[in-house]
């Protein structure tokens, strides 16, 4: 059965670039029939919270990415231990006890001498008695694993044929001197026992990939197909990581963006099919495929789910904003009419507070220098509020009689000072909403 997971930390919120992440992993588990596990990374106590955990399921939820099960890291500790004591005795994992200091001074040699910055596996030529001292002196150390120095090869679903010299990188860190167990070592062990098929995440992980694979081999364990999907970057080409914190997706949600905007866009964008708005996440899987995706940069701007959140509203009937319209205090008998009148001139469900204060409160007249004694005529010809459904026909007509105006002339100038707005809904359905008199 295919297998996916996603792994978020619940050190923050949920942002665009690991909700891409989520969301290739849940449309391959659900295309295939398969499960898709929410795995909580929580294994730092200091930066995971509960708030932050209950967050991230919060907005899984909005966004229909319910997950067949959840798993959390910090429940499984004695799994990674297991793991470790394993390759300790098979002579896989060894203690090391460089400061962080003392490791960026080697880098920095190693860069000098125009040498790949990789760790000197110094500490394997500790004797015992030197690596007692060194606990004494700086409590106990960090726990690397021994890589073989040989070609690392995978067939990536998006990179293709992947190939790593593993005497290029460090042996990686799987246990911090405090005891605590890192990504690598928990993802490998999670992945492994709990059947993952598929594994998708961002480019950047590709050098962890290849000393997974490593690692799932010492303990006995074939890997699983892999995929890395391209980085997002903003609209020029700039890195998100500065952005990030106004990228997250209850800060979406709360700006109106509707959740299908979201996904339709995401599920396509970097990939050789075009943006399409879907009605369903069914329909988005349809015609999914991970290899479709390229490996250049993907540049993400806000502002294109704004149309698409404009084009899922004028779709949606009156039930799926009925609460919204309520809470803006919009009367019963007339909340369907208002409905009506806006789906078609909103970006976002925010938008309708604008159209309701001009329909409520009304504006001030905005009236062009030359247009301002045709205003004041056109107000004296204004029929008594409330005003109906023939209105602005019958209103219209007689002000183009009496002033010879027509066209844009007539209409445009009359629009603007009753709206201020220069586009909108038909004005005929604009006139019967309008809670109070036209005045100049």
């Amino acid at each position: 059965m295919t297998t996916t997971r996603f792994a978020p930390s619940p050190t923050g919120y949920l942002h665009i670039g690991n909700l891409r992440t989520a969301l290739f992993n849940w449309l391959i588990a659900k295309k295939a029939g398969g499960t898709f596990i929410l795995r909580l990374d929580d294994t730092d106590p200091v930066r995971s919270t509960e708030a932050y955990a209950d967050a991230i399921m919060e907005d899984l939820e909005w966004l229909g990415l319910t997950w067949d099960r959840v798993e959390r890291q910090s429940k499984r500790l004695d799994r990674y231990a297991e793991a470790a004591e394993k390759m300790r005795a098979e002579g896989r994992l060894y203690e090391a006890f460089e400061t962080p200091s003392e490791l960026d001074l080697k880098r920095k040699k190693q860069l000098n001498m125009g040498r790949p910055p990789v760790y000197d596996r110094a500490a394997l030529s500790l004797s015992e008695a030197d690596r007692d001292r060194l606990r004494a002196e700086r409590g106990a150390g960090h726990w690397r694993f021994k890589l073989d120095q040989e070609r690392i090869e995978w067939n990536d679903g998006i990179l293709g044929d992947i190939s790593i010299d593993a005497a290029s990188v460090s042996d990686p860190v799987l246990i911090r001197g405090d005891g605590q167990v890192l990504y690598t070592l928990a993802s490998v062990v999670d992945d492994t026992e709990m059947g993952v098929t598929d594994v998708v995440r961002g480019s950047d992980h590709v050098t962890n990939t290849a000393t997974q694979i490593q690692i799932m081999k010492a303990l006995g364990h074939d890997h699983p197909s892999f995929a890395h999907h391209s980085l997002l970057t903003g609209p020029q080409g700039e890195a998100l990581s500065k952005r990030l914190g106004t990228l997250s997706l209850r800060d979406f949600r709360e700006a109106g963006i509707e959740r299908l905007a979201i996904l339709s866009l995401m599920a396509r964008l970097g990939s050789s099919d075009p943006v399409e708005l879907r009605g369903s996440l069914a329909e988005i899987a349809d015609g999914f495929e991970v290899s479709r995706f390229g490996s250049a940069p993907t540049k993400f701007d806000s502002e294109d789910l704004k149309p698409l959140t404009a084009r899922v509203l004028a779709s949606k009937p009156f039930e799926h904003v009925a609460t919204d319209i309520r809470v803006l205090g919009v009367p019963d008998e007339i909340a369907r009419d208002f409905w009506d009148v806006v789906r078609e001139n909103i970006e976002t469900r925010g938008d309708m507070v604008r159209w309701w204060a001009i329909f409520h409160d009304g504006v001030e007249p905005i009236v062009e220098q030359e247009d301002r004694m045709f205003w004041q005529q056109a107000l004296e010809m204004l029929p008594a509020h409330p005003y109906g459904p023939e209105t602005w026909s019958n209103w219209t007509k007689a002000v183009g009689q009496a002033t010879g105006r027509k066209g844009k002339s007539l209409f445009m100038p009359l629009r603007l000072a009753v709206t201020g707005q220069a586009r909108g809904p038909d004005m005929s359905l604009v006139m019967p909403l309008l809670q109070r008199p036209l005045t100049a």
